[in-house]
């Protein structure tokens, strides 16, 4: 683990999930699914593992991630107004953003983020302790 003294955001970060989506829309990528995503996800839809992989995702190499809209790269698990069908179940990747490698990487980057995602300057965010934001890291 990093020494907790050479980090910039030892104090914690502010955030409150809008659940705006705008995270989910946009530009290509891939939401990488564990077992436990998988099994967690066809349960929320009352579907079978099978199922849920025939509908929703496709393989990348030896890993499973979600579909995308071919047209404006939005996650398949968003519906009408850019919400999550799927928020409560949602994979580890998605419930541990933004804390992502990449956005703690300096605070610029973490400046950057704020112009796409409001969750980071909410008002009434709540800091998020320095030792959980280490537990997502610990998810990869």
């Amino acid at each position: 683990m990093t020494n907790k003294l050479n980090l910039w955001y030892k104090g914690g970060l502010a955030f409150k999930c809008t659940g705006c989506g705008k995270c989910c829309t946009g530009a290509p990528g891939y939401v990488f699914l564990t077992e436990e995503d998988i099994e967690t996800l066809a349960k929320h839809f009352n579907i079978s593992n099978l199922d849920f992989l025939k509908k929703y995702t496709r393989q990348i190499g030896h890993q499973i991630s979600l579909l995308e809209d071919p047209k404006n790269y939005d996650c398949t698990l968003l519906k009408e107004g850019k919400f999550c069908s799927a928020y409560s179940a949602r994979p580890v990747q998605c419930r541990t953003f933004p804390f992502w490698e990449e956005n703690l990487k300096s605070p610029k980057a973490w400046e950057e983020l704020k112009n796409s995602c409001e969750g980071l300057t909410q008002i009434d965010a709540p800091t998020i302790a320095f030792e959980e934001i280490q537990k997502t890291l610990d998810t990869d």
